[in-house]
């Protein structure tokens, strides 16, 4: 009888020989780039910038590239009729852990940065030894693994066609128009030849142009006039603290200028830290899950992103900047034992994010960062008419602006593509800190009433479109003469075109508020002299504020999108005070 052992030892490596077998590797390649990401930000977050400028920089740059990878490993299996996914738990399981379907002997763990951290990093990017074999499952290093990849793609396009294999959506593809963080290419997969240029991409910025190389093809980013080392020599340039230069080999090492790494210039952050270690309610406990939670809204984004939605990824890696400032807080936490804490990098389910609650159509407004507008809610332009003596008139709808089922919305007023978000908040330090009202508008209410209308306003939401002034005298005092049904009907007009709601009105006091039949809808208001306004959101559709708590759903409501409002997310008419245009910003 045969020795079962030795037939599993014999067994040929597994191949991707059918078109599902090769969709579920591209996911484990997602998988395998994204587990990278959160051992690098822990070294990352960790280093002192003044003291180790060098290690900030490579591990920087290392980081930034593997988002690349993700996006290629994304493009890869949307080309192919896949569907990528990143917000699901199997993306965030508890460290140490494994490399996705590698190496069981590697285990990754968070650390900050010094030598067992770059001993990780260089066993996660070591070069594939000459020779050595594809291998699509339990593989070796990690361009072995993407020569299976690609010995699967060149057998099914033989077998099946290429236009069978590549059948995906090309619209589903993410291009460098929406990401511009990297010396690499994000290429857009649209068939074999651009498939094998993106896995060409992704294995040189790892180990090099070619096995037995040690640069990856591109120019340095922070040094243009250098060339670029692969990944796995910018560690063994910090690892032995000098440069390569041209004519070093893997075999001769860094022979070039010396590097300086200050082991000490580090935060000794805590070794794989958990929300579990700290007392609910406590402060390090509260920070860790505010990083969670901002951690899995860069994953939502991701798989939005990737799913349908490319504009989302600039908002994805805008998100990202806000971690950085979250794990820093924590890594000057006191910890026990002369340590500090540390992000911990733990899976929050959707249903206890609040920042994502409910379903169908709705905003929902990130933590210093933009609207995201659920629902392909749709997306238009408004003008406000005046008359020659700028009273305010009517609103005059514009064009339908295209959008995706799912989108982003300016709210620092600094996008240079408004009114969609580009990522600016995050590079100027936008502050989007909510301090709207929470109380309901029937208990901030002031009531005036008249003969067969009873006026109510909150002053505190009002936006001044000025609707309610009038050509000769305000709402206010028009409701004196409200037995003359054209005063009654006048001022019922004007409150109808009050964007904010500020105004309503029932027909007696106490009555069920009158509210104008509006469709679910986000408007672009414009107002005289091409002042830019609010955001008009009509038809009842939810507002989630980024702090959680929650804002009341009303049939119109006004959205800052100046950045200057001090009601936010509501605007309160600042726009107007700073001239607020829509002109593209430098």
């Amino acid at each position: 009888m045969s020795d079962p052992q030795a037939m599993t030892a014999a067994a040929p490596p597994a191949r991707i020989t059918t078109l599902e077998s090769l969709r579920e590797h591209l996911q484990w390649a997602i998988e395998l780039e994204h587990a990278t990401l959160p051992p690098y930000l822990c070294a990352l977050y960790s280093l002192d910038p003044a003291r180790n400028p060098e290690a900030v920089r490579a591990v920087g740059s290392v980081f930034a590239e593997e988002m690349l990878h993700l996006a290629l490993a994304a493009n890869l299996l949307n080309a192919v009729g896949g569907r990528p996914r990143l917000d699901v738990p199997e993306m965030l399981p508890p460290h140490p852990r494994r490399l996705p379907h590698g190496d069981r002997s590697l285990r990754l763990s968070l650390v900050p940065f010094g030598a067992e951290a770059i001993e990780t990093f260089l066993r996660i990017e070591r070069p594939a030894p000459p020779g050595a074999p594809a291998e699509a499952d339990g593989y070796e290093t990690i361009g072995q693994f993407y020569d299976a990849i690609e010995k699967g793609l060149r057998r099914l396009c033989d077998r099946l066609g290429e236009r069978a294999v590549f059948c995906g959506d090309p619209a589903r593809q993410v291009t460098s128009a929406h990401f511009r963080n990297s010396a690499g290419r994000l290429i857009a997969v649209t068939g074999l030849a651009s498939a094998l240029d993106a896995l060409k991409e992704i294995v040189e910025q790892g180990e090099g142009t070619a096995r037995g190389e040690v640069w990856d093809g591109d120019r340095d980013v922070f040094h243009p006039e250098r060339d670029e080392v692969a990944h796995y020599y910018r560690f063994q340039e910090l690892k032995l603290g000098r440069r390569y230069r041209r004519g070093d080999t893997p075999e001769s090492g860094p022979t070039g200028e010396a590097i300086s790494v200050d082991f000490e210039g580090v935060h000794p952050m805590r070794r794989d830290p958990r929300r579990a270690d700290h007392a609910p309610g406590s402060a390090v406990r509260a920070a860790q899950e505010e990083f969670d939670h901002t951690y899995c809204a860069v994953l939502h984004l991701l798989d939005e992103a990737f799913n349908g939605t490319p504009s989302m990824l600039a908002v994805a890696i805008g998100s990202m900047y806000a971690l950085k400032a979250q794990a820093q807080a924590l890594m000057r936490m006191p910890d026990e034992d002369g340590m500090t804490a540390g992000p911990t990098f733990e899976y929050v389910p959707p249903g206890e994010r609040g920042w994502r609650a409910g379903e169908g159509r709705r905003i929902v407004v990130l933590r210093d960062g933009p609207y995201v507008v659920y629902g392909g809610i749709p997306l238009r332009r408004k003008s406000k008419i005046v008359s020659a003596d700028n009273d305010a008139l009517t609103w005059k709808t514009g064009e339908d602006l295209p959008t995706e089922d799912v989108y982003a919305l300016c709210r620092c007023g600094h996008s240079g593509s408004k009114p969609f978000c580009d990522g600016t908040h995050a590079v100027i330090g936008f502050d989007g800190t909510e301090a709207a009202p929470l109380r309901p508008y029937k208990e901030l209410q002031h009531v005036h009433d008249g003969v067969g209308i009873s006026a109510q306003r909150v002053g505190e939401l009002c936006i001044h479109a000025a609707f309610c002034i009038g050509r000769t005298r305000p709402i206010a005092a028009m409701l004196a003469d409200t037995d003359d049904s054209d005063v009654r009907s006048d001022i019922m007009g004007r409150i109808d075109h009050c964007p904010s709601g500020s105004y309503s009105y029932a027909l007696e006091r106490g009555g069920e508020t009158i509210e104008a039949d509006l469709p679910a809808a986000v408007s672009v208001l414009a107002e005289e002299d091409g002042l830019a306004s609010a955001l008009w959101v009509t038809g009842e559709v939810p507002v989630h504020r980024a702090d959680g708590l929650p804002q009341e759903t009303r049939n119109r409501v006004t959205l800052c999108r100046c950045g200057r409002s001090a009601n936010k997310p509501l605007c309160d008419g600042t726009h107007r005070e700073i001239g607020f245009r829509d002109e593209r910003t430098p």
